[in-house]
């Protein structure tokens, strides 16, 4: 086991707080983490993503930091600006 992985798990442990929120967090960071390296793979910087969703740099470095509140459709216009689409599964 990692070190990160043995802090989370103490940490989760000790903090009730901590171990409510951590499940969540950790989906709305992939969801930011995966939302950049598409882009990054479709080659464009944030800037020309910006232009091609007609918004401001700012409003994708957002999407790409925090996830956390993205609506629905500005997720499906920012996949199909870079020739990809929306899959939503519940489990």
């Amino acid at each position: 086991m990692s070190d990160l992985n043995k802090y989370i798990t103490k940490r989760k442990k000790d903090d009730q707080e901590f171990a409510a929120n951590y499940d969540t967090g950790y989906q709305d960071f992939k969801v930011s983490v995966l939302l950049k390296q598409l882009r990054q793979q479709s080659g464009l910087t944030q800037d020309e993503l910006a232009i091609r969703l007609k918004t401001k740099k700012s409003v994708i470095s957002r999407i790409e930091n925090h996830a956390d509140d993205i609506r629905l459709s500005t997720l499906r216009r920012y996949a199909k600006s870079l020739g990809r689409r929306i899959k939503i599964e519940v489990v």
